[in-house]
């Protein structure tokens, strides 16, 4: 645990010397102008929508393979032309599905999200389909384990989307995602990617392995280090691998299980508090000006860094500490740091390797332009309704803003094991 104390420590010591270059000493700062929840909205879905267009747009048209940029890390050791197109799409769809599983009204969103529901469904089914110029690898290699993963996690999101795809290619989805069996990845976070493909298939009706599910349940409650965080395997790094993966796979594994009577409540509410207990200390790493640590592996992953923020709002699940409205406007302050300008795109629109900006250097080795779609998992709150709290309350203050600002704040407590 000392490892882990020290490392978190390092984290909110970059935080906090960050946010103290904008207070003032001895008076109250202002902070930034108003918005109504409507004006974020419409701000949030344009920027999911501009990240998630070129993938999306060109799979529906069996031309993803042809246009899709290719951008790989320094001593990327994957085959990007096996992977990356896997990738973009899993990644992709796991952060759209819960906006694109609303109901379809006469909006302007909504006609939008009607078109884009519908590109969906093609480029879903285009990317099984044998024939088509955009067939995708689930077979071979073992990073389609990993993006399968998200692909299931995106219908278990937005099941009308699965029941939207005819026969032949519900068949398909089923044959490819059982096909990953004969091969296996890490002794980590990757046990939940074969744990929620197995979950998935229960789902729908299938057989399932019931050991690769609770061998990955019961790992990862064994690697709890407390306090919302878990261990990626035996050791813990600081790493925003909680929020990429870790709770929101583990909830919606255990969201399956307890609606198949495999499982009681009390494991979903276990992770779920705990996932709440990580979505508080992750709002908390929002500065004043809505910039957060590059901490650790996979900072191109971007916006992934608060998927776990976000699925708690989602789920109607956050903590009495923390108002629907100020993570509305911490994270549309954090997006508009990052998506406002167009410093994360390339003239066509695929999203570059960096943090904020093209900063090649950073990737990992496993990184292409394809892994870079899980910034879309920062958008989960789009799948509540225009009319929800968290849309229709007043503006309000995170917490950096009324600690920097010397106002009253709430006090942090540890949630211990």
């Amino acid at each position: 645990m000392n490892n882990f104390k020290y490392a978190f420590l390092i984290g909110f010591v970059f935080l906090t010397t960050s946010a103290v270059t904008h207070a003032q000493t001895g008076k109250k700062k202002k902070v930034n102008a108003i918005t109504s929840g409507a004006q974020d909205r419409a701000f949030w879905v344009k920027t999911l929508y501009k990240i998630a267009y070129p993938v999306i747009h060109n799979l529906a048209g069996n031309t993803l393979k042809k246009n899709m940029a290719t951008e790989v890390a320094p001593h990327y050791y994957n085959n990007v032309r096996e992977v990356g197109y896997t990738e973009a799409l899993g990644r992709t769809f796991a952060g759209i599905a819960p906006w694109l599983s609303l109901p379809d009204d006469e909006t302007e969103e909504g006609k939008l999200r009607a078109k884009f529901k519908a590109e969906t469904i093609q480029a879903l089914s285009n990317a099984v389909d044998p024939l088509s110029a955009d067939y995708i690898n689930f077979r071979t290699d073992a990073q389609p384990i990993v993006d399968a993963a998200y692909v299931v996690q995106g219908f278990l999101r937005a099941p009308n989307l699965w029941k939207a795809l005819n026969e032949t290619t519900q068949k398909r989805y089923i044959a490819e995602i059982k096909s990953l069996r004969n091969r296996t990845g890490a002794y980590n976070n990757w046990l939940l990617f074969t744990a929620i493909e197995e979950a998935w298939l229960l789902s729908v009706g299938e057989d399932y392995e019931p050991y690769r599910t609770m061998t990955a349940i019961n790992k990862l409650n064994e690697w709890y280090v407390g306090d919302g965080w878990y261990s990626d395997g035996s050791s813990f790094s600081t790493d925003y691998y909680n929020s990429y993966v870790i709770h929101p796979m583990m909830i919606d594994i255990l969201k399956v299980m307890v609606a198949k009577k495999k499982m009681g409540e009390l494991q979903l509410t276990k992770a779920t508090e705990r996932a709440a207990r990580y979505a508080q200390i992750t709002e908390r790493m929002i500065s004043s000006t809505g910039e957060y640590p590059p901490l650790g592996r996979s900072v191109t992953y971007r916006t992934a860094a608060f998927q776990t923020l976000g699925q708690i709002a989602l789920d109607g699940k956050l903590p009495k500490e923390l108002s629907p409205a100020q993570v509305r406007c911490a994270l549309t302050k954090v997006f508009e740091n990052m998506y406002a300008g167009n410093q994360n795109f390339d003239e066509q629109g695929w999203l570059v390797l960096g943090f904020n900006g093209h900063q090649p250097e950073i990737a990992d080795p496993y990184t292409c332009t394809g892994s870079l779609y899980m910034a879309t998992l920062g958008f989960l709150p789009l799948g509540l309704p225009a009319d929800n709290v968290f849309w229709t309350a007043t503006a309000a203050p995170w917490t950096a803003q009324k600690a920097w600002t010397g106002n009253a704040f709430l006090k942090d407590h540890s949630a211990g094991k």
